[in-house]
C-alpha cells in the first residue's frame, strides 16, 4: 500500500489543478459549446496529447499490434478480469444487483478456470462482460458531469468522471502490485494494449470530423451518457449539432424578414 501513495498523490495534485483552473475561467464565460468552458485549456492539452500519441504512444501500440492475436487477446483477457472486481462493486452500488453478482461470478470463473483471467471461459458460460466505473455510478446517483475535460495522455472526461478517475485508481489492483518494477510495466502494457484496440478508431474521427477535437468532445459527451443510462439516454439537443444546424441551414423567409 506505501508504493500506491505517490501516484495517488499525483492524481490528487491533478485534479487539484484542474478544479483551480475551473474556479479562475469559469467566471469568465464563453461563447462556445456550454459545456466546455474551458475550451482553450482542453484544445492545449488535446493538442499535446495529438503529439505525445503521434510521436510515443501510437509507434508502441503499432509495434504492439504485430504480436500474435492469442497473445493480445489474453493480455486484454487479464487485465479485464482484474477489472471485473470493482466493476461489480459498482454495479451493486447502482442497484443492478444480477449485474453485479454476475461480475463477482465472471471473476472466480476466469480465475481459476481461465487461469488467472488469460482465458474468457465465464463469457461462453453466459456470464456478459460489463463496463462500469465510479465516475458512472455518480451519474447513477444524480451527480452532474460538470465541466468537459481534456487530461493529460488520458483524454476525454469531465468534472465528475475526474472525481470518479480518483476513486478508481485508488483501488486499482495493477496500481496495489508491491514491486514497483511489476506495477509500471503491467500499466504500460494495459495502456498500449487499450491503445492498440483504438488504432482504427481514430483514423474514421480524422475522416468523419473537420475539427477532431469538436468531435471527440461530442462523442464523449455522448458515449458517457449512453454509459450511465444502459443505453437508453433521455433526448438532449447537443449544441454542436445546434451550431452546424445554424451555419449550414438557410434561414426561413419569415425570419429574413424579421431580420431585415
Amino acid at each position: 500500500m506505501k508504493n500506491k501513495k505517490p501516484e495517488q498523490k499525483v492524481v490528487l495534485r491533478g485534479v487539484a489543478s484542474l478544479l483551480l483552473a475551473f474556479g479562475l475561467t469559469a467566471c469568465a464565460g464563453s461563447g462556445g459549446h456550454p459545456k466546455d468552458p474551458l475550451e482553450p485549456l482542453n484544445r492545449a492539452t488535446y493538442s499535446f496529447n495529438e503529439k505525445a500519441d503521434s510521436y510515443v504512444v501510437r509507434p508502441l501500440a503499432e509495434v504492439y499490434d504485430y504480436a500474435p492475436l492469442p497473445v493480445k487477446v489474453g493480455v486484454g483477457n487479464f487485465f479485464g478480469n482484474l477489472a471485473d472486481v470493482w466493476i461489480g462493486v459498482n454495479n451493486l452500488l447502482q442497484g443492478k444487483f444480477v449485474d453485479g453478482l454476475s461480475d463477482g461470478g465472471r471473476f472466480l470463473v476466469n480465475s481459476t478456470v481461465g487461469i488467472f483471467g488469460v482465458f474468457d471461459i465465464a463469457t461462453e458460460l453466459g456470464l456478459e462482460k460489463h463496463d462500469e466505473d465510479l465516475g458512472q455510478t455518480l451519474g447513477r446517483w444524480g451527480v452532474g458531469d460538470g465541466p468537459y475535460l481534456v487530461l493529460p495522455l488520458l483524454g476525454s472526461s469531465n468534472l465528475r468522471d475526474t472525481v470518479g478517475l480518483v476513486g478508481d485508481l485508488h483501488v486499482d489492483p495493477v496500481l496495489s502490485f508491491e514491486s514497483v518494477s511489476a506495477r509500471n510495466s503491467a500499466t504500460g502494457l494495459r495502456f498500449v494494449n487499450r491503445r492498440s484496440q483504438l488504432l482504427g478508431a481514430d483514423t474514421t474521427a480524422e475522416q468523419a470530423a473537420l475539427d477532431k477535437y469538436e468531435y471527440m468532445r461530442s462523442f464523449y459527451i455522448q458515449y458517457r451518457k449512453s454509459q450511465i443510462y444502459d443505453g437508453r439516454p433521455p433526448r438532449e439537443k447537443d449544441p454542436d449539432d445546434e451550431a452546424d444546424v445554424d451555419e449550414t441551414t438557410p434561414a426561413s423567409p419569415a425570419k429574413k424578414e424579421n431580420q431585415e
